[in-house]
């Protein structure tokens, strides 16, 4: 038995959860459920709601020079990042930057 969610019971959810509630901001969220209904939607596997295990397989980034510094890096743009293989998740307002000098806006990846 399972339950559907809306984004708005998603980002309650994080926002109301007294150890969860700064892993995500508010854009992050928003694209973090989109990403999931989508990776949903493309395996046609339902998936349960688990706070901890999505805090576990995502961090959300300020930015590239935020990714390098906790991660001992030097990527010099997102799709360099991407090439390596690690997921890269946006939301759809931050598309039309210029990713290849650089990001300055915030971005969640999937922990490897």
């Amino acid at each position: 038995m399972k339950t559907t969610i809306t984004y708005r019971e998603f980002a309650d959810a994080f926002r109301s959860s007294d150890t969860y509630r700064n892993n995500f901001s508010y854009d992050g969220l928003f694209a973090l459920f989109d990403y999931l209904e989508e990776l949903e939607e493309s395996t046609g596997e339902e998936m349960e709601f688990d706070m901890i295990a999505i805090c576990c397989d995502f961090t959300e980034y300020d930015n590239l020079n935020d990714y390098n510094e906790q991660n001992g890096t030097e990527y010099a743009s997102l799709e360099d990042l991407q090439f390596d293989g690690v997921d890269v998740i946006q939301s759809d307002h931050q598309d039309s930057v210029m990713r290849d000098t650089g990001c300055t806006h915030s971005f969640i990846t999937q922990n490897i």
